[in-house]
C-alpha cells in the first residue's frame, strides 16, 4: 500500500488463470470502510478485472489541493501500468470519492488543473477510460453533510439527532469560514461541471443509487444522470428502494453483479471499438502518405527531364545517351532514330516526381553516375539533319561494338 499527503492506493491484481480484461480505479472515501471495499475488489477480480484502489482522507473534500495530490500519484501509477500494456479503464466512485480525488482525476487528464502530466500520458489515460461507475454517488458536499458523515451512525439515530446534527454544521461552518475564508459551496460548481465534463471521455455510465438513502439523496442522483444523458453520454440508472448508503451490493447481490457484469463488457467492447478506429486512422494516414510520396516521385521525373531540356539550349548541345539498340546486330540509323522519338515521347508524357524527397534523392543517387571521369562527350553526326552528341566510357566492349556498326 503506497501513501501520499491526500491518502493511500494499492493494487489488488487478478489471480485467476483467465485473462484480465482491465482496470477498474476505485475512488473511496472515509464513509466506506476498507473492509467494506473488499467485497467490490472480489467482485471485480470475479468478472476477471484488476484493481486499484484509491482511499482518499477525510479532509480532501475540504481542501482540494490534497485531492489533486491524491489524484496526481493515482495517475502516475496508472501510466506506468498502461504504458506496458494499455487496456480498458473503468472508473468507480464510491460516496464521496468523486469530490475527495475523482473529480481532480478529471481535471488533470483535461489539463484543467495545476497539476499537469504529459500529454502523451495524459492521451494514453483518456483513450483507455471505456466506463463509469457511481455507487451512492456523486454526493453534494455541504457543511451539513460533512457533519453527518462526522457523527457516528449510532447518534445519527437518537431521537432529536437532527438537531443536533444542524448546530454541529453550523459550528463546523464557521470555523471552516473563519480559517479558510471560503465556504463549501464555493467549489461546487466547479465540481459539479467536472463530472458533467466526463461525458467527453466516452464509455456507459451505470449509477446504483437507492431512495431511501439520506447520505446521496435519489433527487440529486436522478438530476445528476439526467444532465448527462442531455449531453449525450450513455447512461443506465438502477434504483433500489431497501437499500442504505453504499450498501446496495449486500442487499441486492445478484441484481448489482448483473449490472455491473454488464457495464464491464460494454467497457470492453467500447475499448475494442476506439482501438479500431484508431488503427483505421493510422491506416488512412499512412495511405496518405504513401500517395504524397508517389506524386513526390512523379514531380521529381519531370523536373529530372526539364532540367535535361533547359541544359540542351544551343542547336548543338542535344543529348543522345546509348540505348540498346547499339547492342542488336540487326540494328539501323532509323532504328535508332525511331526508339529516340519513343523514348521522348514516353519521357516527356511520364508523370511527375519531387528531386527533394527520400526516395526521389535515393533515385537519383542510383540512376546518375559520380564519377565521369574517362568519358569521351563528342559529336557524332546528326540525324534528320539535327546534330547530336554521343557519350560513353572507353572500354574493350565499346571498342567491340563500334566495330560491329562498322561492319553494317
Amino acid at each position: 500500500m503506497l501513501s501520499n499527503g491526500g491518502g493511500r492506493f494499492y493494487w489488488v491484481r487478478n489471480d485467476s488463470t483467465q485473462k484480465v480484461q482491465g482496470i477498474v480505479v476505485i475512488f473511496a472515501w472515509v464513509s466506506i470502510h476498507e473492509s467494506h471495499l473488499k467485497n467490490y475488489v472480489n467482485l471485480y477480480s470475479s468478472l476477471g478485472w484488476n484493481s486499484l484502489v484509491c482511499l482518499a482522507d477525510f479532509l480532501n473534500p475540504i481542501l482540494p489541493e490534497r485531492a489533486t495530490s491524491l489524484a496526481f500519484v493515482v495517475l502516475s501509477e496508472l501510466v506506468e501500468e498502461l504504458r506496458i500494456r494499455p487496456c480498458p479503464l473503468v472508473l468507480a466512485a464510491f460516496s464521496g470519492g468523486s469530490k475527495a480525488c475523482m473529480y481532480k482525476f478529471f481535471q488533470i487528464i483535461e489539463g484543467a488543473c495545476e497539476a499537469q502530466l504529459n500529454l502523451d500520458d495524459s492521451k494514453l489515460v483518456r483513450n483507455c477510460i471505456s466506463g463509469h461507475i457511481y455507487d451512492s454517488s456523486p454526493v453534494d458536499f455541504t457543511s451539513d453533510l460533512v457533519a453527518q458523515f462526522t457523527l457516528h451512525p449510532t447518534i445519527l439515530r437518537m431521537p432529536g439527532s437532527a438537531k443536533l446534527v444542524s448546530l454541529v454544521a453550523k459550528g463546523v461552518t464557521s470555523g471552516l469560514d473563519a480559517l479558510f475564508l471560503t465556504r463549501f459551496g464555493s467549489q461546487r460548481s466547479e465540481y459539479w461541471q467536472t463530472l458533467y465534463s466526463s461525458v467527453s471521455l466516452g464509455g456507459p455510465f451505470l449509477i446504483l443509487c437507492s431512495e431511501n438513502d439520506d447520505r446521496a439523496p435519489y433527487p440529486i442522483i436522478c438530476n445528476f444522470a439526467q444532465s448527462l444523458q442531455d449531453l449525450g453520454g450513455s447512461v443506465k440508472l438502477v434504483k433500489w428502494n431497501g437499500s442504505p448508503h453504499v450498501g446496495h451490493y449486500k442487499h441486492y447481490p445478484i441484481q448489482y453483479r448483473a449490472a455491473v457484469a454488464e457495464l464491464l463488457e460494454q467497457a470492453v467492447s467500447v475499448h475494442s471499438q476506439r482501438i479500431q478506429r484508431l488503427r483505421e486512422r493510422i491506416g488512412m494516414e499512412g495511405h496518405d502518405e504513401i500517395s504524397e510520396l508517389i506524386c513526390d516521385l512523379q514531380k521529381a521525373a519531370v523536373n529530372s527531364n526539364e532540367s535535361f531540356r533547359r541544359v540542351a539550349r544551343g542547336p548543338n548541345d542535344h543529348f543522345f545517351l546509348p540505348s540498346s539498340a547499339e547492342c542488336n546486330n540487326g540494328g539501323d540509323s532509323g532504328s535508332l532514330q525511331d526508339e529516340q522519338k519513343e523514348r521522348s515521347v514516353h519521357l516527356a508524357n511520364h508523370p511527375s516526381i519531387s528531386a527533394h524527397s527520400v526516395l526521389g534523392q535515393i533515385l537519383f543517387d542510383a540512376c546518375v553516375p559520380k564519377n565521369v571521369e574517362g568519358w569521351d562527350i563528342r559529336f557524332s553526326g546528326s540525324l534528320n539533319g539535327q546534330p547530336f552528341a554521343s557519350a560513353r566510357k572507353h572500354s574493350p566492349l565499346n571498342a567491340i561494338k563500334r566495330i560491329r556498326r562498322s561492319r553494317l
